[in-house]
This record gives C-alpha cells, sequence and structure tokens, in this order.
C-alpha cells in the first residue's frame, strides 16, 4: 500500500465519521412565541385580558388609615378606658386600618354583557364607644360596650362585602341593597350614616333597566341581614326603584316591603348640579313602623327595621359638595328623623397625588328623646350631645 492510497483511505474514513455524528446532533427548537397580557379597553382603564380567554379583568382596591378622637357616640372616639397603672378612666383614639381587594371581569356575550365585581375587607384596630358608663343617653338602655375589651386594638373584621354576576341587567349575588344603592349614599361625608337611612349588605335577585334616555328602574328581591333584617321565611324582601337623570341632576324614588315585620319604607331624592363646582342634595323618607315598635314581637326591633332604620315615621338629609380645585372639596350633611335625632357631618378631602387622598371630618350627633324614651339609642351614645372629629388617610389603587 502506497502512500497516496493510505492518505485517501484516512479521508475516506474521516467523512463517514462525521457524518455519523452530524446525523447524532441534537436540533434546538424554536422557542414558542411568548403570550403577552393584552390591554383590554371595553370597560375602562385598568383591564386585561386573561390569557386565552375573551374575559377581561381588573383587579385593584385600597389601603385606609383612620385615626379619631371624641365621644363614643359621634362614631369618632374611645372613652372611659381604665388607666394601666391607676386605674383612673381615660380616653383615646379610635384608629382602624383597612385593607380592601376589589375584583371587576367584564365579557361580551350574545345575551349581553356578563360581568363580576368582588370586594374583600380585613380591618384592624380597636372600636369607637364608651367602655364605662353604665348607660346610654337617658338612662333607659343598658350600655353593651361597659366593662368591654373593645377599646383594645385586634385584628378585627375581615368580610366578603360584595361577591355578585350580572347578565345583562339581572343581578346575582352578595351586594348593598337597592333601597340604598340605587337612591344614592346621604352625601360625600365619612359618617353618613348618623341619622341611618337603610341597612346595606345582602343578597339579592335584582333586575336593573335602563332605557338611554335617563329614565333607569330597578326591581330586587333581598334576604336582608343581622337579626332583624334577615328574612325569617321564603318570602324575600322587595325593593323597586325609579329614576329621571339629566344634565341637572336627577330625581330618584325607592320603595320598600320589609317582609319579616310587614312594613313598607319608602326614600324620595333630589339632587341638583348647580355649577361644575357646587353639587345638592336633598332626601326624605317614610315608613310604616306599628310592627316595628310592638314590643310583643318575638324579635323586638326597637322601630328600627332593615329599611326604615330612622328613628320614628319620617326623616331628611340633605347636603352638598363644593370643588375649590381638582384637588379639594368641602362635603356637607345634616340629617333629622321623627325622633328628633340630629346629625350634622362636615369635611375636607384633598387629593395629596393621584390614588392618596387625605380627609379630615368632623361629626355631631344629638340624641332625640323619641330615641331615648323607645330604648332603642342610635350607634350606643352614652350622651345627648356627641361631637368627634376624624381623619382619614387612603390610598386607592
Amino acid at each position: 500500500m502506497n502512500i497516496k492510497s493510505l492518505l485517501l483511505g484516512s479521508a475516506a474514513a474521516l467523512i463517514a465519521v462525521s457524518g455519523a455524528r452530524a446525523a447524532d446532533a441534537v436540533v434546538v427548537a424554536e422557542p414558542e412565541p411568548a403570550e403577552y397580557v393584552k390591554i383590554c379597553d371595553v370597560y375602562g382603564a385598568g383591564y386585561f385580558y386573561i390569557p386565552g380567554t375573551e374575559t377581561c379583568l381588573r383587579v385593584g382596591g385600597y389601603i385606609r388609615e383612620d385615626i379619631g378622637v371624641g365621644d363614643g357616640g359621634s362614631f369618632d372616639g374611645v372613652n372611659h378606658v381604665t388607666d394601666h397603672q391607676h386605674g383612673d378612666d381615660d380616653s383615646t383614639y379610635w384608629k382602624q386600618t383597612r385593607f380592601t381587594l376589589k375584583t371587576w371581569t367584564g365579557q361580551e356575550t350574545e345575551l349581553g354583557t356578563l360581568k363580576t365585581y368582588t370586594e374583600y375587607r380585613i380591618n384592624f384596630g380597636n372600636s369607637y364607644g364608651d367602655y364605662g358608663t353604665p348607660g346610654l343617653a337617658g338612662n333607659t338602655e343598658a350600655n353593651p360596650n361597659a366593662g368591654g375589651d373593645g377599646w383594645q386594638a385586634r385584628n378585627k373584621t375581615s368580610a366578603l362585602e360584595f361577591a355578585w354576576i350580572q347578565l345583562g341587567g339581572l343581578r346575582v349575588g352578595a351586594d348593598e341593597s337597592a333601597f340604598d344603592t340605587f337612591i344614592g349614599y346621604a352625601g360625600n361625608v365619612i359618617n353618613d350614616t348618623i341619622v341611618p337611612y337603610g341597612n346595606f349588605q345582602t343578597n339579592v335577585i335584582q333586575y336593573y333597566f335602563d332605557a338611554g334616555n335617563g329614565f333607569s328602574a330597578v326591581v330586587s328581591l333581598e334576604e336582608g341581614s343581622g337579626e332583624v333584617g334577615t328574612i325569617d321565611s321564603y318570602v324575600p324582601h322587595v325593593v323597586g326603584g325609579v329614576k329621571w337623570t339629566q344634565g341637572w341632576g336627577a330625581i330618584t324614588g325607592v320603595v320598600a316591603y320589609d317582609s319579616n315585620y310587614e312594613e313598607v319604607a319608602g326614600k324620595v331624592r333630589l339632587d341638583v348640579n348647580v355649577s361644575n363646582e357646587l353639587s345638592l342634595f336633598a332626601m326624605v323618607g317614610y315608613g310604616s313602623d306599628n310592627n316595628l315598635n310592638d314590643p310583643t314581637n318575638n324579635i323586638d326591633a326597637l322601630g328600627r327595621g332593615f329599611y326604615k332604620q330612622w328613628g320614628g315615621n319620617w326623616a331628611a338629609w340633605g347636603g352638598g359638595t363644593y370643588k375649590f380645585n381638582e384637588k379639594t372639596a368641602f362635603n356637607l350633611q345634616a340629617s333629622y328623623d321623627d325622633w328628633k335625632n340630629l346629625g350634622v357631618a362636615a369635611n375636607v378631602a384633598y387629593t395629596v397625588v393621584p390614588g392618596l387622598t387625605v380627609t379630615a371630618e368632623v361629626d355631631w350627633q344629638r340624641v332625640g328623646q323619641g330615641a331615648i324614651d323607645n330604648q332603642s339609642v342610635w350607634v350606643n351614645a352614652t350622651k345627648k350631645d356627641n361631637v368627634g372629629g376624624l381623619l382619614r388617610f387612603q390610598r386607592d389603587f
């Protein structure tokens, strides 16, 4: 064998080996295209498509810190707390921190928009009230807070406030009563229930109609909540309402049937947009209460039902908002009822930066003689006149 033949043989062997190795090489697959979250602007800012679906989701909420001082009967103070060293009676702050998580979803279907809403709240702090005075205002009732430990800071309630499904105009789930939401809350003050205008949380089967020309209506079957409010049979509470909304404001009316005590209550409201800066409202309520005042009832409502929560047959609320500029607003509300309960609340809300608002509020409750006579003093006030102040920091996201 000559040198030339040996070189040719070696070259052929190397080519064969290289071909075999090439055949055994690992082929790296191309990466799958990344599926990025897409923005959904159909329902407003903050929504995005859940990957792989046509459902739009928004996640939000707020963190809030409330600091109150004054009388417990104003919703703001903590009174007659025993001093740790000397045993004297002191007053201290009412403080509450809240974390709230909210979700919204929306999807278009052949039957209309399919929506959901949830809201979950977690609270830490103490509870406003008087923890030493043995009797409530007028001394016709014992003070349920006396000697209690509610003044101590702790992990308090965590609650599912809202969880409903809505298809078109039909809504089912946990919501606030249409007796309050359809007609609107009593102003933009924090403590708007010094004279209460109805209870809130309930399960609903509800239908909302919007004609598109300013006229809207609602019918709501409701379960109620609490000892007085939760229905005791298969007969639900029933709420109905109508509204006319135009550029100048709105006129709204709601009526509710309380199936537990077989009583009826209603409210009428007028909203007026006086200018771009000033808006005013006035609301009146009237309700029957013979059964609510019957002391022989198995559960004595003490004159206050799930819907007619104010004292006596009638009540009135009024107030407004004045916007000084884009950051600062002044809010005022006054209220009065048949039992001569009187409430006034006023605050200034200031937006420090977008998403952070600081509100300073002053509250006053004067307990009416009717509440004393009927042993139904509101918010366990131990004095006739109750004054307090509240400072709120809230970060919305």
